[in-house]
């Protein structure tokens, strides 16, 4: 039964998210660590004719499975999280690309984005960590006033080496935006990743950037030059 008119229950939404299962999706998404098969796509389009709502997102997200997880992110209200609850939820979120959109889609739109990435920066759990560099990154790119660069590389170029997978493609990302869009610092930033050689044997499609700093920054660069 519906919780009033025009809101769905959690189960009615849940039964939905069922029913656009996709056995063959799932496999694909598991070997990345996501744990559903609903295409996204159609989940968006779940999410656009749910709209926005608060009270559901927060049902969804109680459930624990990915797939609500992931459509409550896409209905909720990022700015009316508190700073504890957003922390919580980044501690639960250990689905891959659960912990992905809540962090851009979510976090980065809070007011307590800054204090979280400064708290989750030096966090000992590396999944919680590389959450503190994806914020760190987007503040590289966006709003670098305040930020101590060369100490972020000192960091990057002690510790990115033997990081956990997670925490290292989060350091790297930051390695490779302070050499795009900082040239006082873009030098250090290739070197850095020329001696560490993180992700230099990525396999990357063609037509795509490799993850690779050095490469990275040089491709970036030399677009902004070339627009």
């Amino acid at each position: 039964m519906s919780t009033g008119v025009g809101v769905p229950a959690v189960d009615e939404v849940l039964a939905e998210l069922s029913a656009l299962e996709d056995p063959r999706m799932r496999a694909v998404n598991e070997a990345h660590g996501d744990d559903h098969g609903v295409n996204l796509s159609a989940l968006r389009a779940v999410a656009k004719r749910l709209k926005t709502q608060q009270d559901l997102a927060r049902d969804l997200w109680a459930t624990g499975d990915t797939a609500a997880r992931l459509l409550a992110l896409l209905i909720c209200r990022p700015k009316a999280f508190d700073h504890d609850e957003l922390d919580t939820m980044l501690r639960q979120a250990r689905v891959p690309k659960v912990h992905d959109w809540l962090v851009n889609y979510v976090v980065k739109k809070s007011a307590h984005a800054e204090q979280l990435r400064i708290e989750w920066l030096g966090d000992p759990d590396p999944v919680v960590a590389s959450a503190g560099w994806a914020l760190t990154t987007e503040r590289v790119g966006k709003t670098p006033a305040g930020l101590d660069l060369a100490g972020l590389l000192d960091t990057i170029e002690a510790r990115m080496k033997d990081a956990p997978d997670r925490l290292q493609w989060a350091m790297n990302h930051t390695l490779a935006q302070i050499g795009i869009a900082h040239q006082t610092h873009r030098q250090r930033a290739i070197a850095i990743g020329e001696r560490l050689e993180v992700l230099k044997d990525y396999p990357t499609p063609p037509n795509c950037t490799s993850p690779f700093a050095p490469i990275w920054i040089r491709e970036m660069v030399g677009r902004q030059q070339g627009a």
